[in-house]
């Protein structure tokens, strides 16, 4: 008991060195991608701006201030929960987070759910029949399954939905306790 309360303790406890290096991180990768928000923004399809356009919206949005001060303001936001403003949107993104929780924990709920629905009788077939050509396939199917990754088998899912049953999935997103019909 006291060794899994010291256990628990370890881990909540390495939590927190992970999401600061998650945090450094996700900043870095998107200051050292190419292309500036900015520039796609204002001039992605073809806008035709001027530099101090271009200049004025990088500084309102903090873009002109050193790296390391913007770092400063991105650590000083998350730790008081402030995520400030999308550069795309310009809205709260605590709102664009909000807007896409409720479908994300749908998917992923349904996804666990089907995942369990389908891996019992798989692992139970497998296991009768260790050793046999039906053991072989579970194991190559799930190793498969678990090598695809998930954006590109979705893909694959909607395109052949659509190739040979001529439909495709609604875009849009009704919540289940406004219509569960629709939402599936």
């Amino acid at each position: 008991s006291e060794t899994m309360l010291r256990y628990t303790l370890h881990r909540l406890l390495l939590m927190i060195p992970t999401l600061i290096g998650v945090a450094v991180l996700v900043f870095f990768m998107l200051r050292v991608i190419p292309g500036d928000v900015v520039e796609v923004k204002l001039r992605g399809d073809g806008g035709n701006v001027t530099q101090e356009v271009v200049d004025a919206e990088r500084k309102r949005l903090g873009l002109d201030k050193p790296l390391i001060q913007q770092f400063g303001d991105y650590m000083y936001g998350l730790a008081t929960l402030d995520l400030g403003i999308s550069m795309w949107t310009e809205r709260p993104v605590i709102e664009e987070i909000s807007l896409r929780l409720e479908l994300s924990l749908q998917v992923a709920i349904m996804a666990t759910i089907f995942a369990v629905l389908l891996a019992i009788p798989l692992g139970t077939t497998a296991a009768l029949m260790r050793g046999t050509w039906v053991d072989y396939v579970v194991r190559i199917v799930t190793i498969g399954g678990l090598s695809i990754p998930s954006f590109w088998f979705g893909m694959l899912i909607m395109m052949g939905l659509l190739y040979y049953w001529n439909w495709l999935p609604p875009i849009t997103f009704t919540p289940i306790y406004v219509d569960p019909v629709a939402n599936l």
